[in-house]
């Protein structure tokens, strides 16, 4: 069995492999051969030595006068030139030679090792990377299939990843063997082994570049408050400071824009505008339409989230964007319905409604406006809108589901989250939500009104006016002095 004990060192130091799945491999593959040769592994045993030098493989088999299965089974007679001190019905170990193993039990034990360590190459490689979706990742192109490109993530071939044609910029081009940068945005079993499927068109890999590229954005000074994406086109990042000495949009474009064009470099000529965010809606749709100057915004319904941009005639285009892209973004970006006119076309518009309603709600607002209530995860200022999008896609969009998602640990389980996010949703909610619990409700005072009507008056008493005995209502005279009465109700 050397030649085993060499097998096993060999996976182990140089394939990388756990001692664990080792030894549950090769003890699979033997039981499996032996299957084969037997028709059973019910009664074959695998035993290590204890410095995984050495492994057998036993038959166990039952002492019996008479044998009906050879298999499990063993003559007394047998069992004695073994062993001298077995009896009938004692068990006793067999040693098996592999070798006397037949060619197809032989192929059985490879392919059902080779299966093995398949399986065990993916659990380990999914383990590795499951905690790394959102990241990004670097390959090379290796070949294009039906518009998807396979990518060489190295790991020798046992990591492949595909950028599929949904997830690829359109004014991107590759050939053989081009550096791909993209982010990981799902993980998947398949029957060739793992594979990550990468994006180039997601916000993030903009994100991530930038933190690469800007050093405020890196150690927390400047955060990137939410970013929206034309892959290929243009990209709208808000930003905002947590230093009031720092300004934030002028941190990441740089001196004379160097910063900002060694991403737009690397997304390959991609337009990118950054503004500050503001949490006043007018000013940051007025900060979103940019570069467009916007002389004034009008929120025409806060419930359902439109509002009015009004631009000179001369930034009107500008504004729009070459097929409505820059409106289209802005929209995304605050999550507003912005509609553009000019002044011309405004002064046509029946404000008044609008101003009449805003005014009227006013009214009955109190000096101090009261700070909107969040109840969702999308709501909370700052939040990742691609963190929020997946937890509603898995079914958490309220506040109070997600915390009760982290207490029993199911939130971790949602694909394509990775801890630091869900921690950074967590430090969003301590920061901005304050859980107030509702007081017990005093009893109605119906109720006690109620409560007061079953209790049942004291009986009133009445008594003859001529002698002062008892009487009732139901008497016509007196019972002691005998005198004659009657008795009437008294009108309102």
């Amino acid at each position: 069995m050397s030649e085993m004990a060499e097998a096993i060192h060999a996976l182990i130091a140089e394939k990388g492999y756990s001692e664990e799945s080792v030894r549950q491999t090769i003890e699979n593959a033997l039981k499996a051969a032996y299957k084969r040769t037997y028709g059973t592994a019910d009664n074959a045993i695998v035993k290590f030595a204890d410095d995984m030098s050495d492994v057998s493989i036993y038959s166990r088999k039952t002492v019996v006068d008479g044998v009906y299965d050879p298999v499990s089974e063993i003559e007394l007679e047998d069992a004695k030139k073994l062993s001298e001190d077995c009896e009938l019905g004692d068990e006793i170990d067999i040693l098996e030679d592999p070798k006397a193993f037949d060619r197809s039990a032989v192929a059985t034990g490879k392919q059902t090792a080779h299966q093995g360590l398949n399986e065990t190459i993916k659990d380990s490689l999914y383990n590795q990377y499951k905690d790394k979706v959102g990241e990004m990742i670097n390959g090379y192109y290796q070949r294009e299939r039906n518009g998807n490109i396979y990518v060489d993530l190295g790991n020798a071939g046992k990591l492949e990843g595909v950028l599929p044609v949904k997830y690829q910029s359109p004014r991107e081009t590759y050939e053989q063997g081009d550096r791909i940068k993209a982010v990981i945005v799902d993980l998947k079993r398949t029957s060739s082994g793992l594979q990550l499927v990468l994006s180039r068109s997601d916000p993030r890999l903009v994100q991530i570049v930038m933190e690469m590229e800007i050093p405020e954005i890196s150690d927390g000074s400047v955060r990137i408050e939410r970013c929206v994406r034309d892959a290929g086109y243009r990209t709208k990042m808000a930003v905002s400071s947590v230093r009031e000495e720092i300004d934030p949009v002028g941190a990441c474009v740089g001196a004379k824009g160097v910063r900002i064009q060694n991403v737009i470099r690397e997304l390959l000529g991609e337009k990118i505008d950054v503004l500050k965010y503001d949490s006043d809606p007018a000013a940051f749709i007025q900060n979103a339409l940019s570069p467009a100057q916007v002389s004034r915004v009008v929120i025409l319904d806060v419930q359902k989230r439109h509002a009015l941009a009004i631009v000179e005639e001369s930034q009107f285009s500008l504004a729009i964007g070459k097929q409505g892209q820059n409106v289209r973004l802005a929209n995304r970006l605050c999550d507003w319905n912005i509609d553009v006119k000019t002044e011309e076309q405004a002064a046509e518009m029946d404000l008044s409604e609008s101003a009449a309603s805003i005014a009227a709600r006013s009214l009955f607002r109190d000096d101090e406006p009261e700070e909107a209530e969040i109840t969702t995860v999308a709501e909370l200022p700052g939040v990742d809108v691609r963190v929020a999008e997946i937890l509603k896609d898995g079914g958490i969009e309220d506040i109070v589901q997600f915390m009760d998602a982290c207490d029993n640990g199911s939130v971790k389980q949602i694909a394509g989250l990775t801890e630091s996010e869900i921690d950074a949703v967590c430090s969003l909610i301590k920061e901005n939500v304050e859980f107030v619990e509702e007081p017990e409700e005093a009893p109605a005072a119906a109720e006690d009104a109620e409560s007061a009507q079953d209790v049942p008056a004291e009986d009133e008493k009445y008594y003859c006016p001529e002698c002062g005995a008892e009487i009732t209502l139901d008497m016509t005279q007196c019972p002691k002095c005998g005198v004659e009465f009657e008795f009437t109700e008294d009108e309102e």
